[in-house]
C-alpha cells in the first residue's frame, strides 16, 4: 500500500474544485480550460481538483474526461499538485475507473460518497474501502449529503480514517460538531478538509488543514490567502478575506452549483457562463447581481 504521510502536506491550504468551461454550443473550452488552470495558479492556490462535480462530471462524457485530465497534466506541468474526481452509487463501476484510468502524475483521487441509494454506514465502509484498495493513488473521501442524500458521520469517517490508503475527507455536511468530533479524534496524519467555503477559518481553527474550494475558481488569490492567514493562526486576517466573499457566497449556489461561480468566471473574463442540462445557465439576474458584487 502506498506510503502517503510524506504528501499530507500536499494538501494544507487552498484546493479548488475546478469548473469544466464550455463554449456557447457545449463543448468542452479547452482554451478556457487551460486559463482557468493558470488563473488559479497565479492565485497562488495549493493544488487543483479536476472532475469534481463543480467540473459537471454528471455530464462530461469520458473521452471529455480523458482529454480534460491530459491537457491539466500538460499544462500545469507539475506547477501544483492535481487531484482526480472518481465516485459512483456503483463501487464495481467506480472500481473499475480507478483500475482503468490514467493516474500518473495525480496526488489524489477525492471521491464522493454514492448518491440516490442511501448505503447503510456499514455499506459507505465497504464502498470506500473497495475503492481505497483498489486505488493506486491516495483517496480523500468527499462527505457531501446535501447531494447524496446520505451522510458519512464521523464514527464511519474515523473507522475510515485507518484505512492506510484513506488519507482524509473533504467534509461538506455543514454539521460543525460532526467536524469537531473528527477533530478530536482523527489519527495526526488524516486531513480534515472543509468543503463549505464559509465554515474554512472556524475548521482550521478546530483542526483542520485547509479547504477544497468552489468560491477559489473565481477568487484564487483572496482565497488562498484567507486560508492562508487561518493555517497561520491570524484568524482576525482570515475573517476579514472571509466577510468580504460573504455577501458572494449565496450568489454561487441560488440556481445550483456551478452556475453562479461560472457566471463569476463569465464576468472576469476567464471562461464562459455556460453549464449543461439539467442546469440552466445563470438568469440575467442573477449575473447582474455577481457583477455589482464583484
Amino acid at each position: 500500500m502506498t506510503n502517503t504521510n510524506s504528501r499530507l502536506p500536499l494538501f494544507h491550504g487552498t484546493g479548488v474544485a475546478l469548473v469544466t468551461p464550455f463554449t456557447p454550443k457545449l463543448a468542452v473550452d479547452y482554451a478556457g480550460w487551460r486559463r482557468l488552470l493558470d488563473f488559479c495558479i497565479e492565485g497562488g492556490v495549493n493544488y487543483l481538483v479536476v472532475n469534481g462535480t463543480t467540473g459537471e462530471s454528471p455530464t462530461t462524457a469520458a473521452a471529455e474526461k480523458t482529454e480534460l485530465l491530459r491537457v491539466a497534466k500538460e499544462h500545469v506541468s507539475g506547477r501544483v499538485p492535481l487531484v482526480y474526481g472518481i465516485g459512483s452509487n456503483d463501487t464495481a463501476a467506480a472500481e473499475e475507473a480507478l483500475r482503468t484510468t490514467d493516474l500518473h502524475g495525480i496526488a489524489a483521487v477525492l471521491s464522493a460518497s454514492p448518491a440516490y441509494n442511501k448505503p447503510s454506514q456499514a455499506g459507505l465502509v465497504a464502498h470506500y474501502q473497495r475503492l481505497a484498495d483498489a486505488s493506486p493513488v491516495p483517496l480523500i473521501l468527499y462527505n457531501v449529503p446535501g447531494r447524496t442524500a446520505s451522510n458519512l458521520t464521523a464514527e464511519t469517517t474515523l473507522r475510515l480514517a485507518h484505512h492506510p490508503n484513506i488519507i482524509g475527507i473533504k467534509e461538506a455536511s455543514g454539521l460543525m460538531e460532526q467536524c469537531l468530533a473528527i477533530a478530536a479524534r482523527k489519527p495526526q496524519d488524516f486531513l480534515l478538509l472543509s468543503g463549505d467555503d464559509m465554515l474554512t477559518p472556524a475548521l482550521i481553527a478546530c483542526g483542520g488543514e485547509g479547504v477544497i474550494s468552489v468560491l477559489a475558481n473565481a477568487f484564487p488569490k483572496r482565497f488562498a490567502d484567507l486560508t492562508r492567514a487561518a493555517l497561520a493562526g491570524d484568524f482576525a486576517a482570515a475573517r476579514d478575506g472571509l466577510f468580504r466573499l460573504l455577501p458572494l457566497n449565496p450568489l454561487m449556489y441560488e440556481e445550483s452549483n456551478p452556475v453562479g461561480v461560472k457566471a463569476a468566471l463569465e464576468a472576469l473574463g476567464v471562461c464562459g457562463a455556460a453549464v449543461r442540462l439539467p442546469l440552466l445557465e445563470a438568469t440575467g439576474g442573477l449575473k447582474e447581481r455577481i457583477r455589482k458584487e464583484l
